[in-house]
């Protein structure tokens, strides 16, 4: 595995069962409440799941949950962050957008927590250390990629699994002769199509992993040499495979044409697991294939944190938090109240119980993973290249102009 990597327990740990090293921050015996600031508005119920069993252990503390839709998120909390007015405990995204939080200043060093190093290797902490060398965040969970599909049409049409890029365009060919719409996703949020559809499954597959990753990170590959154009192309390939009025198909709808059968496939994040929980069918996920001269990536990516504000006035009661998610009370705590499709990344031995969750996770198994594409150094290129798959998906861009573009803009 590459250092940049999480690692989950539950398929790739060998080690044995870590005794977390009792650490306690004495609190006031008056009252506290702490507020805890997310963007996972669907979460509500999961986490006050979490902030009970905490509150058993810390009777004079009650955490409160607050959070705003995802797309807001970053701008919100950093307004919170300027105004003094944010939460005391803050969901910290990975990489270069939390760690402009703490370059900042906003965002507490978790380095102190003495089990820290004990709970999450350092694969897992990398998302959250910044350039100084602190690490200022508590790796909390990662999520997954993958091809939802609906098992009983391809059992139907006698379709099997596609194992290459090429079949996955021939079983698309043929859904699409048979009346169905093959893909479900839609392009009117640009992030979907980009982030669950591009960086989720195409870069990993025609660029590669983590080794290949960080040369271009380092400019010793250029963002449009043939790696990069062929991504591009397979993006137009499967333009005619979305609906026809893909352009006005929101992610929500996206979701929902696929659990009312309206189309066979969703590229989509293992966070929607749970939504499509409710279909009538019976459906499953598969790996998007690679060409078939490449191995398949999974894109299995750090996805969030939790840190401390600085400013926040019940500093030793947060600090109680963060210390509890390191302990083995703490991460059997986190990984009993995940939603469903999250997955928690300490190095202790939990097994997971949620049959999605184990759907993801097979598709690890002797594969390479790796975070999305951007966001460790690249994320400042997120505009140019959402913009460049959407135009090469509507056809106002070849691939070879969609990759020049986004070379132009490093």
């Amino acid at each position: 595995m590459k250092k940049l990597l999480f690692v989950v327990v539950t398929l790739f740990s060998l080690l044995p069962f870590v005794s977390c090293k009792k650490q306690k921050v004495s609190v006031s015996d008056e009252p506290v409440v702490l507020r805890f600031g997310s963007w996972r508005t669907d979460d509500v119920g999961e986490m006050e799941k979490l902030f009970s069993l905490f509150h058993q252990q810390y009777p004079n503390i009650t955490v409160s949950f607050e959070a705003v839709e995802p797309t807001e998120y970053n701008d919100d909390i950093l307004k919170k962050l300027k105004s003094e007015t944010a939460p005391d405990l803050i969901c910290v995204r990975s990489y270069a957008t939390g760690e402009s939080l703490y370059n900042a200043g906003y965002l507490s060093d978790c380095s102190w927590l003495t089990s820290f190093k004990e709970a999450f290797s350092a694969a897992n902490r990398s998302a959250w250390t910044a350039a100084d060398g602190k690490e200022y965040a508590v790796p909390f969970a990662a999520v997954s990629h993958g091809m939802y599909y609906n098992r009983a049409i391809f059992q139907k049409e006698e379709l099997a699994i596609p194992r290459t890029w090429e079949e996955f365009l021939q079983t698309c060919e043929t859904l699409k002769s048979k009346g169905y719409v093959p893909i479900a996703n839609g392009l009117a949020d640009k992030w979907d199509i980009f982030e669950c559809f591009f960086l989720g499954g195409v870069v990993p597959d025609f660029v590669g992993g983590a080794n290949e990753r960080e040369k271009y990170e380092k400019k010793r590959l250029p963002l449009n040499d043939d790696h990069f154009v062929a991504a591009y192309q397979a993006m137009a390939d499967i333009a005619t495979y979305l609906p026809g009025d893909a352009d006005s198909v929101s992610y929500d709808e996206a979701k929902q044409r696929f659990i009312d059968q309206k189309a066979v496939m969703i590229m989509d994040g293992s966070w929607s697991a749970g939504v499509y929980g409710t279909a009538a069918f019976d459906w499953g996920i598969f790996a998007l294939p690679a060409p078939k001269d490449r191995a398949t990536i999974i894109c299995f990516h750090p996805d969030m944190a939790i840190s401390m504000n600085t400013k926040t006035l019940h500093q030793k009661e947060a600090r109680s938090f963060l210390l509890w998610l390191c302990t083995v009370n703490g991460a059997e705590s986190v990984a009993d109240s995940l939603p469903s499709g999250y997955f928690p990344v300490s190095m202790y031995n939990l097994p997971l119980a949620d049959i999605n969750a184990n759907r993801f996770l097979r598709l690890n198994k002797g594969r390479d993973i790796d975070a999305r594409f951007i966001w460790p150094k690249l994320v400042r290129l997120y505009e140019p290249m959402k913009q460049a798959v959407v135009d090469v998906v509507k056809g106002k861009m070849t691939p070879r102009q969609a990759a020049d573009f986004v070379a132009g803009a490093m």
